[in-house]
């Protein structure tokens, strides 16, 4: 690569040479998501991976695609880079396993108006991180300069995670019938959802986002950049011991939009607010932006980050194994034959 460089594409914006000192420092943070089934290193044309498919009878792939979106925006007044890729890569791994799959490899896009090396090796360490907390590999990439449509200081980050599953153990929510128990994966917060708005709120671009916030227990900046949880291996676990139903991801459109959609026709759930564990960040934003209640659990996750729907006589063995894997699950309510979320 050292004869590689273009005078006039540099002119132009484009500096190749940045790119390939930013794959020179990213390649250790690589390393540490390879597992077995990776056959090439990255810097190829393509990722290539050989999944093990002993035990798998009818094997089929499951693929998650998402972004960060707006939530960039405060990693970028704090010029702080190394945990966003973690959101990336938690907002695509945990829709996949909602259908019972595992994660096997992973791949992030980073548009950017300057390629600066260190930077780009920062958000590929937190892409890395959240790789190796949900045991996939990171087998590619692709970091784009993108001079004159967008600022010289901003990137865009995106990804796409691919699994597998056994066709026999594909969940169906069809199994879930009134009575059955709605189980809480608490949230780190946030998450990645519903930034406009809390950029809109707490007027972040002229806000002191490292002023420590009482009620937080942390700064403003700190609490709003907190990574996505990862429920990968929790769950992936759970599915061992016990029979799971459904699964939803609690991502934009909180409660009322994805709660349903792990719910069949004529199904609903009821879950008491008083059995909620709603972290401090909820109640502040909602207090400063004088948001109604409902606008709260139509757009942000409340506290709840994924949701379970097991048996009833199953609830506390799920419970139990999910404890035993270091989320603090609690039955959050129970599946009914209303549809709809009743918020009681």
């Amino acid at each position: 690569m050292k004869e590689s460089f273009s005078a006039s594409y540099a002119e132009a914006g484009v500096d190749i040479t940045a790119g390939y000192a930013s794959v020179e420092l990213m390649k250790k943070h690589v390393a540490r998501t390879m597992i077995p089934g990776v056959v090439t290193d990255i810097g190829g044309f393509g990722g290539l991976f050989a999944p093990d498919l002993t035990g798998i009878s009818d094997p089929v792939l499951v693929s998650g695609t998402d972004g960060v979106g707006t939530k960039l925006k405060i990693a970028l007044l704090m010029d702080r880079h190394d945990t966003i890729g973690i959101d990336c890569v938690a907002m695509c791994v945990n829709d996949i396993i909602c259908c019972g799959a595992k994660p096997l490899f992973f791949l992030d896009y980073i548009a950017c108006g300057r390629n600066v090396p260190e930077k780009i090796a920062s958000i590929v360490a937190g892409v890395a991180e959240g790789c190796v907390q949900s045991g996939c590999a990171l087998i590619g990439g692709e970091t784009a300069e993108h001079p004159g449509m967008m600022p010289e200081d901003e990137y865009d980050l995106a990804g796409f995670a691919v699994g597998i599953v056994d066709r026999a153990r594909i969940l169906d929510k069809n199994t879930v019938a009134p009575g059955d128990a709605l189980i809480a994966l608490p949230s780190s917060g946030l998450h990645s959802n519903g930034f406009s708005l809390v950029r809109k709120v707490f007027d972040v671009e002229n806000a002191d986002l490292n002023a420590y916030v009482d009620e937080l227990g942390a700064t403003l900046g700190e609490t709003l950049l907190t990574p996505t949880r990862l429920y990968v291996k929790p769950v992936l676990a759970l599915l061992d011991r016990v029979r799971v139903k459904s699964i939803s991801h609690i991502t934009g459109g909180g409660f009322y939009e994805n709660i349903p959609r792990s719910l069949p026709d004529g199904t609903g759930v009821r879950i008491p607010k008083a059995a909620l564990k709603i972290p401090p960040i909820f109640g502040l934003l909602q207090k400063t932006g004088n948001i109604p209640e409902r606008d709260m659990f139509n757009t942000f996750n409340m506290g709840v980050g994924m949701s379970v729907i097991v048996a009833s006589e199953d609830a506390d063995t799920a419970v139990s194994v999910l404890r035993e894997n270091g989320v603090d699950a609690y039955v959050m309510g129970e599946v009914t034959g209303s549809e709809g979320v009743d918020l009681c």
